[in-house]
């Protein structure tokens, strides 16, 4: 039986796989960020970051789990701005994403079904096959939103993260308390 989410239904496989998740892990270029990259005539590069996804994160940690990044790419702007979110695991320059995944389920000491992560392209798909729950964002590559136990409705770079962290805190009975509000 599907539940409704606040973005649309929910299956009951996705529901179930969100209310035992621990961890997320996720990728930047393309999920915090809509994948593009703009370059200044100085060479420097510049990226945008939704704040709705932000605070998600932010929520999440607030509420007991714990979140990492792994990215391909090196770049002082993710960074700062993970560090900002409160992340403290920032894998960057990775092209074997599935080696920090492990070095996380270690230092989690959590089992693969309670991990979640997000990703848009098919450098991702090693670890989103490893995964409790998988999740692309909806303009993710094709061939990765078929392997993905979850796609977003919202894009990349545009709330797709928070359409996540939403889901976690729903499924485990937490949104409200992670939001400030009573019942």
């Amino acid at each position: 039986m599907e539940q409704q989410g606040f973005y649309g239904p929910i299956s009951a496989d996705v529901w179930q796989r969100a209310q035992k998740i621990k961890l997320l892990i996720c990728d930047v270029d393309g999920v915090f960020s809509d994948g593009r990259i703009y370059m200044s005539n100085n060479g420097e590069e510049l990226k945008a970051f939704h704040t709705r996804d932000g605070y998600g994160v932010r929520s999440l940690l607030s509420s007991g789990f714990n979140l990492a990044v792994i990215t391909g790419r090196n770049s002082k702007i993710v960074e700062n701005r993970m560090t900002a979110l409160g992340i403290s695991h920032i894998y960057q320059g990775i092209d074997d994403k599935f080696v920090p995944y492990r070095e996380l389920l270690e230092r989690y000491e959590v089992q693969p079904e309670e991990v979640a992560y997000i990703g848009d392209d098919i450098v991702d798909l090693p670890v989103m096959k490893a995964v409790g729950l998988a999740v692309c964002v909806a303009d993710g590559h094709p061939y990765v939103r078929q392997h993905a136990h979850m796609v977003t409705h919202i894009q990349g770079g545009h709330g797709a993260l928070r359409e996540l962290t939403d889901l976690l805190l729903l499924s485990q009975n937490k949104f409200t308390t992670a939001h400030g509000m009573s019942v």
